[in-house]
């Protein structure tokens, strides 16, 4: 009998510490708590931290309330022009409401992951359905992504779950589609190019053009003030040789006649016909014979 009291004491304290340890639980920073009651919810507003439930009746289901990625299957969607692009995309997203996400998916991640796919995909259909390729490829894709992103997370309330935001990865087109649009950006891109091609002959004309009317203008300008120049210096001379002559009229006679002998017999094989007697020679003839 006394032998048998320790057990007991030892059996009943390891019962107590199983119930204590059942009887609380434990909510991360991460992640969002139920409480459960026979499978039905009691509670689903904890902080993190330990909280109490009551054992065996009671059981708790915690989930992780970052934002989560759902890479979501290539699919065909039909534009407004009645052409198929193929749209590989992804969403973020994460748990809102932990009761509402719950009774709409048992908690299954796989069941979240089908039924956002199925939503999304709606509202990707709906808004590829209502713009051309030129549109959904680059004119207006920034606004397709905000609406896209908006009209997905209304859909996804009643699950309990927010849509953060949707991105397109890739756009793919049917072989004949995509030569066809790659034609008509080659064109696209060919008339850019002329139209700056021929911008930039017309700058470039108009630039040649003002230079060669600068040149006329400084060529002009130049030559007037050289003759001007020019005659300045002629009128000067003119009246240089004028006084000069004025001074001693003889002298400046035989000096005139010195450089007409030098212009005329420079080369050396120079040869003049004339008369003796001519003045051209009366600094060749003696004073005496002059007499």
């Amino acid at each position: 009998m006394n032998a048998g009291k320790p057990m007991f004491l030892i059996i009943l304290l390891v019962i107590t510490a199983l119930v204590v340890n059942a009887s609380f639980f434990a909510v991360q920073e991460n992640q969002m708590g139920l409480r459960l009651q026979l499978g039905e919810i009691v509670d689903s507003d904890y902080e993190p931290g330990l909280h109490f439930k009551m054992p065996l009746v009671q059981s708790i289901q915690l989930f992780d309330k970052r934002i989560q990625t759902l890479d979501l299957e290539p699919e065909r969607f039909l534009t407004v022009e009645k052409k198929f692009v193929v749209v590989d995309s992804f969403a973020k997203w994460r748990i809102s409401d932990v009761a509402q996400y719950f009774r709409s998916t048992r908690g299954s991640h796989t069941q979240t992951q089908r039924l956002l796919s199925a939503r999304i995909n709606a509202a990707l259909r709906d808004e590829f359905g209502k713009r051309t390729i030129k549109e959904v490829v680059s004119g207006e894709r920034s606004e397709i992504m905000r609406k896209l992103a908006r009209k997905a997370d209304e859909s996804a309330a009643d699950l309990g779950v927010e849509i953060v935001d949707v991105r397109v990865k890739q756009i793919d087109f049917e072989e004949a589609i995509s030569e066809n649009i790659y034609e008509r950006m080659r064109t696209e891109r060919h008339r850019v190019a002329a139209e700056l091609r021929a911008e930039g002959a017309e700058a470039a004309e108009r630039i040649q053009a003002d230079a060669d009317r600068q040149r006329t203008e400084i060529l002009a300008d130049a030559y007037r003030d050289a003759e001007l120049l020019r005659g300045e210096g002629d009128a000067k001379a003119a009246d240089i040789y004028a006084r000069a002559f004025d001074q001693d009229r003889e002298f400046y006679s035989f000096w005139r006649s010195l450089k007409a002998y030098r212009d005329v017999f420079r080369d050396g094989n120079s040869m003049l016909v004339l008369d003796p007697d001519s003045s051209f020679f009366r600094y060749f003839k003696s004073e005496t014979s002059t007499e």
